[in-house]
């Protein structure tokens, strides 16, 4: 994973939570991390990663406060710690 897939990875766990992430940059952080993305219409994303799934709905000004709170558990319960696993 490059440096800029760990800055976004990283924003993700920030606080407060980030308003300025869009959708595109966290898709290229996923399957950096081994994750099958698929789109199913209408801005949503389906993820699969680690046994896991779930979707995500981006918009084009960037993500919702709630969406990133969301990723972040996600990215939790796949067992990915990005401070250990992803260091900056």
């Amino acid at each position: 994973m490059n440096h800029k897939h760990r800055k976004v990875l990283h924003s993700l766990f920030s606080h407060p939570i980030p308003s300025n992430i869009h959708l595109h940059e966290v898709e290229s952080v996923f399957k950096e991390m081994g994750a099958d993305l698929s789109h199913s219409g209408h801005g949503r994303l389906l993820v699969n990663m680690k046994g896991k799934t779930a979707t995500f709905h981006g918009a084009d000004h960037g993500l919702s406060k709630d969406e990133v709170h969301n990723m972040k558990k996600f990215i939790e319960s796949c067992g990915v710690e990005p401070g250990r696993d992803y260091p900056l």
